[in-house]
């Protein structure tokens, strides 16, 4: 198992060069650079103090040389010149993304082009959302799924089975921000009860409270955006986990464990649980990365709630290129560590299974 570890820890350099080189190269053909941003910006402001006629003009007889950038005719080279040295862009493309993938392998990730702070801060400023988020949707998601995708699968087609089934589907079908709303309408002041509130990860007043009051002002907090996103956090895996187990119950050697006198609950979960779990385990790492980073983005912006998933699509919308790859950077890193920790549980959950006499 030591060789297996070390040839994914090895295959991951080139894995996580490739993911960023290719990220790196769709950004060198996509419009609308920093660069850009900050001349649109200038040339709008400019615009308006033209039109209140209470600022000066900052368009400068440059002629067509800032022609490479759109909407840069008329700007003083020179100026153009100081903002592709201020965002790096005076060097070749092939050099900027080595400088870069040496700094990450040091996980220097360099400042924000527009927030005027170091990437990292940036980064562990809103980590505790999204963690709060993940955790306890994983720990919730995986809690009811396997136990009622059990309980399904061993009395398929009750009525117990059906109306579970129709009540996953229909939650699984609405999209989690059509319910997040109707939640907000509902309990958060909207037209009905006032119950929870609408924003933020604690109150204002949260360093003053007791630690028992923080604890039950922190889950007051979370309660309508977990309520959400587990809405279809659980559906997929516990239908997954249904059939996994009805698959494996139709097997011969659950009959034959049976026939030796075993109970019920010995079967399933001393033989059945370990073959079918494997399939849970290989979605693994993608509902961790989901949880985690890709799956909150809307939910956040519904409950105002700070976390990495709107850093990132906010860093996309104005090009601050060094939270993009560091975000991705990270994301595609952690991923990568997740899939192996997962090829490890395949191991413990199921000795016969030897990644060493594979190739990986």
């Amino acid at each position: 198992m030591g060789a297996y570890i070390l040839r994914r820890l090895l295959l991951m350099i080139p894995t996580i060069v490739g993911i960023m080189a290719i990220s790196f190269a769709v950004v060198q053909f996509a419009p609308g650079g920093p660069v850009e941003q900050v001349i649109s910006d200038l040339t709008n402001a400019a615009g308006s103090d033209r039109l209140s006629g209470t600022g000066g003009d900052l368009l400068q007889a440059g002629g067509e040389e800032g022609g490479r950038y759109r909407g840069a005719q008329g700007l003083d080279p020179e100026f153009i010149a100081k903002l592709e040295k201020q965002f790096g862009f005076d060097k070749p493309p092939l050099e900027r993304f080595l400088t870069m993938m040496w700094n990450y392998a040091r996980f220097d990730f360099g400042e924000s082009f527009f927030r005027n702070t170091s990437v990292v801060d940036l980064i562990i400023e809103k980590m505790p959302v999204s963690i709060s988020l993940g955790v306890w949707i994983l720990i919730f998601s995986y809690a009811i799924s396997i136990p009622l995708g059990i309980r399904k699968a061993v009395s398929d087609g009750s009525t117990f089975d059906v109306w579970t089934s129709g009540i996953i589907i229909i939650g699984y079908a609405v999209p989690s921000f059509l319910f997040a709303i109707l939640l907000i309408v509902i309990f958060a002041g909207g037209s009905f009860f006032d119950w929870f509130p609408l924003r933020g990860l604690v109150s204002e007043n949260f360093d003053a409270l007791p630690w028992w009051q923080k604890i039950l002002d922190y889950f007051w907090h979370m309660t309508l955006p977990l309520i959400t996103l587990l809405l279809s956090a659980f559906a997929t895996t516990t239908l997954l986990t249904k059939n996994s187990f009805i698959d494996e119950i139709k097997k011969q050697y659950v009959t034959t464990a049976r026939a030796k006198g075993l109970t019920e609950r010995k079967v399933l979960y001393g033989h059945v649980f370990r073959n079918a779990m494997l399939i849970i385990i290989a979605g693994f790492p993608g509902a961790f990365i989901s949880a985690f980073f890709t799956g909150s983005l809307l939910i956040e912006y519904i409950f105002s709630l700070d976390g990495l998933g709107r850093l990132g699509y906010d860093a996309v919308v104005k090009r601050d290129y060094p939270i993009v790859f560091a975000t991705l950077y990270i994301f595609s890193l952690m991923g990568l560590f997740v899939s192996l920790i997962s090829d490890l549980i395949y191991t413990w959950v199921d000795p016969r299974i030897d990644f060493e006499r594979r190739d990986v």
